[in-house]
């Protein structure tokens, strides 16, 4: 089954990282990332801009475009993982794993995915055309 790990941190406690830290955290994802491919296992994964670049839509009678983000909290989405994992066990496993490689405050919610179609994860990844 997919899952998505989806990342959550304070902004402003990653803004504030040394460029030694970021570089260091980074590495230790990538080794993360690395065995998950090799596995087999890794969908896609992406690290999202900071919430000030973002746009909401906001629902209602009449739908209303606002900047930013919705909702005020203390940490914000800053990206996410999707893998295939046997349970949701292993999938804990594997947020466990990014938790040590990325150490530090922040959460990751896993959420099984609703595979609508039949999505298979690639072999062999391929860039964006």
């Amino acid at each position: 089954m997919l899952y998505a790990i989806l990342c959550y941190n304070s902004e402003a406690a990653v803004g504030a990282w040394s460029k030694q830290h970021h570089d260091d955290t980074m590495t230790r994802l990538h080794a993360v990332n690395d065995k998950l491919a090799r596995q087999g296992r890794l969908g896609p994964v992406a690290r999202l801009l900071p919430t000030t670049t973002a746009t909401t839509l906001r629902k209602g009678r009449e739908n209303l475009v606002i900047d930013g983000p919705f909702a005020e909290t203390k940490e914000q989405l800053l990206g996410f993982y999707i893998v295939d994992c046997a349970s949701l066990d292993a999938a804990v496993e594997t947020a466990k794993e990014l938790a040590v490689a990325n150490p530090g405050t922040g959460s990751y919610e896993i959420r099984p995915v609703a595979e609508l179609h039949d999505y298979k994860l690639p072999v062999e990844r391929k860039p964006a055309a």
